[in-house]
């Protein structure tokens, strides 16, 4: 095996040791648990696409290490810009080629959903959906709520328009994020794989917020 690439496998090794003390305080919503779910479906997703796992795994470790800045600057800061920033530092020290150094970046810099960078790398777009399955289904769900905890926003808020609640604010609610973001992962998916996979948990969500509005209005 070429010395580069055992370079290159030790680093899978190597990196979640190293990334893992980044999430030390992070927020539950966005923590070392949301990239080890990440991982496991960049584990699963990556083959069948032919993506390249090297730079696919060590690329979903570092995605979020920027939220920090983000959740900081309630919302100021691009935590995809910002990590891509903070991960050239310690990716160049694995020696992977250009190409793969630039990859990595390009899949953190680009996996946002609100972000300007689109992803074009089979990796990048692997990534990309991978996070955003952890987004959607009854994790995500989970997980929308938890953030509206984290930032102090309300259970739900049916006498404010969603496109006047503004985010990081008491009405940042699990629903609004749902209507503003959940709602559209479906139809931003970049792989075959994580389309099929996606159909499954936007059904529940569409069950599971219904059921919520209906409930909260005492209907049901």
């Amino acid at each position: 095996m070429p010395e580069d690439r055992k370079e290159e496998i030790l680093s899978l090794k190597q990196i979640p040791t190293t990334v893992k003390t980044l999430f030390i305080g992070a927020r539950a919503s966005h923590d070392w648990e949301h990239t080890q779910r990440v991982c496991r479906l960049c584990r699963r997703m990556g083959p069948p696409e032919g993506a390249d796992m090297e730079v696919l795994l060590t690329a979903a470790y570092l995605h979020d290490i920027g939220r920090c800045y983000q959740d900081a600057s309630k919302g100021r800061v691009c935590h995809a810009e910002k990590g891509a920033q903070m991960a050239e530092a310690i990716i160049t020290s694995y020696g992977f080629s250009r190409n793969r150094h630039d990859n990595i970046l390009h899949c953190i810099r680009s996996h946002r959903f609100r972000g300007k960078y689109a992803p074009e790398s089979i990796e990048a777009k692997v990534l990309f959906d991978a996070d955003k399955l952890d987004a959607i289904g009854a994790v995500g769900i989970a997980r929308a709520f938890l953030f509206a905890g984290e930032i102090g926003a309300r259970l739900h808020n049916p006498f404010v328009k969603i496109e006047a609640a503004r985010p990081y604010s008491k009405n940042d609610t699990g629903f609004r994020e749902y209507q503003v973001k959940l709602s559209k992962i479906r139809n931003r998916m970049q792989t075959e794989t994580g389309r099929r996979l996606a159909e499954d948990r936007h059904r529940f969500m569409e069950v599971f917020f219904q059921q919520f509005q209906e409930e909260h209005s005492g209907k049901r």
